[in-house]
């Protein structure tokens, strides 16, 4: 599926199959580093089924489109300047083709930093898509966070938990975790109630 889509994507602004093929794979191979144990495929996957929730919403989807494939690209544990450095290697990669609107689809990329209130309905969109996994069942937030800890094993277990316990406190001192309806009224009350279970085994 995610092949496919993103090739359709990419067709509409570049008839340059080799060119198209090769873009596909540096996704393919960058989200399936053995490094990467949630910021990988099935985390496009994820995003790509919950927009078809709220696709009827969207203004632009081929940016957001382009937004969720390459907004982790880059990804390395260590650094804090993944989401600059994937929206650097979108534009250099996408610029090769006809599509336009390379400034707003960096723009979303670099906007799954903070995860803030964006004014743009599209970002926000898109970072509820990002973090729709916090309002899921209590069996796949707990292999969320398992994942998540892997990702982050260069880290002793107090160096971890004293990071990630001020990554919860910040999400849940949110006026809300969601930006969007659709998203508030499916998963905001699960995400808390995940959030404030995880922040209690870690305390």
């Amino acid at each position: 599926m995610l092949k496919e889509k993103f090739l359709d994507l990419i067709r509409k602004y570049s008839d340059n199959e080799n060119y198209n093929l090769e873009c596909w794979r540096e996704i393919e191979k960058n989200y399936s580093s053995k490094t990467r144990h949630y910021h990988n495929l099935e985390h496009l996957e994820n995003m790509i089924v919950e927009l078809k929730n709220v696709e009827s919403q969207v203004k632009n989807l081929d940016t957001l489109l382009f937004a969720i494939y390459y907004h982790d690209l880059i990804y390395k544990p260590t650094k804090s300047n993944n989401e600059h450095q994937s929206a650097l290697l979108f534009k250099k990669r996408i610029s090769e083709t006809s599509f336009a609107n390379l400034r707003e689809c960096m723009a979303q990329i670099e906007a799954t930093k903070e995860h803030k209130l964006a004014t743009d309905n599209d970002t926000n969109i898109l970072l509820d898509l990002d973090l729709s996994i916090l309002g899921k069942s209590p069996k796949e937030y707990k292999k969320y966070c398992e994942d998540i800890r892997k990702e982050y094993k260069i880290y002793p277990d107090f160096m971890y938990r004293k990071g990630r316990i001020k990554v919860l406190k910040s999400i849940l001192e949110l006026d809300s975790i969601y930006k969007t309806d659709f998203f508030k009224q499916e998963y905001e009350n699960q995400a808390k109630e995940n959030l404030r279970f995880e922040l209690n085994q870690l305390n």
